[in-house]
């Protein structure tokens, strides 16, 4: 438009939304076993302290929405956790098409396909809370951009690997280190999909 002065007016430009981050927020031990053999969880009682939760409620209120593996929904009802997840649209990922509870959708589509649609809503980040074959599958997509890993002072010796070892290779930035009492040593690390990794 040229006003009367015969000067063009620049045309308003919105910034552009910025996407949805997919982050990671984990416990393992330091040989990078998230479980015994057996599913069994009992070793983070080690370092269960009062009035202590390592970060996890700060971190959540960055989160409006969770993706989990049926094995982890059925881990977690069985804990008596899924109280959290009740304010939160919760995907499961589950073979077997199921009624949506509550909040929990049981999803039996793409992995990929859903996180890719969720990342182009509007909302906050997307937590990806297991099992360890979808953090597989993301990273092996290229689709997380942050993971928080709590290293558990204590060697299982066996159980179900955080990392698949025939997972990409995946440069990452340190964000942050924190230490606590308890001897668990938290990591915040940054993927080359987040915008603040340069």
């Amino acid at each position: 438009m040229t006003t009367e002065s015969g000067y063009k007016e620049a045309k308003k430009v919105r910034p552009s939304r910025r996407k949805r981050s997919v982050v990671l927020f984990i416990a393992m031990s330091l040989d990078g076993y998230i479980a015994k053999p057996d599913d069994d969880l009992g070793f983070l009682t080690s370092v269960e302290r009062a009035g202590e939760d390592y970060g996890y409620a700060h971190f959540m209120k960055r989160v409006d929405c969770v993706i989990l593996g049926r094995r982890t929904y059925d881990k977690i009802l069985e804990m008596g956790n899924g109280f959290s997840y009740q304010e939160r649209k919760t995907y499961v990922m589950t073979r077997t098409a199921k009624p949506a509870v509550g909040t929990f959708t049981f999803y039996s589509g793409n992995l990929r396909d859903l996180v890719t649609r969720l990342k182009d809503e509007p909302g906050k980040n997307i937590f990806i809370d297991g099992g360890a074959q979808i953090i597989h599958e993301l990273l092996a997509e290229n689709l997380i951009d942050e993971l928080t890993v709590s290293i558990i002072p204590i060697l299982l010796g066996d159980g179900i690997q955080l990392f698949n070892r025939t997972r990409p290779e995946v440069p990452l930035k340190l964000a942050r280190v924190k230490h606590f009492a308890s001897g668990l040593v938290q990591l915040r690390y940054l993927t080359e999909k987040n915008d603040s990794f340069k």
